[in-house]
């Protein structure tokens, strides 16, 4: 279930590499759409504000490059 409307209202924590480089499925369309290089598919755990008020405490995955930040975060599924 990814939820397409939050807020990220905690801090991420918890943070991992999921995949970089060529192990990243994305990998081309993040070159065309953002650019950069050394891309790296990123995991963490914040506490979020959905779009109905409500709080909670959620996995989030995104992009990130160096010079670009984080690119595409999504709610993966939520943890309470």
């Amino acid at each position: 279930m990814i939820f397409d409307e939050f807020e990220i209202v905690g801090q991420i924590e918890n943070v991992e590499t999921i995949a970089r480089g060529r192990g990243i499925r994305q990998l081309h369309q993040l070159h065309n759409e953002f650019g950069g290089k050394n891309w790296r598919k990123m995991k963490g755990e914040s506490v979020v504000k959905l779009r109905n008020g409500k709080l909670y405490r959620a996995e989030l995955h995104w992009y990130e490059a160096h010079g670009i930040g984080k690119v595409k975060v999504k709610v993966k599924r939520l943890l309470d």
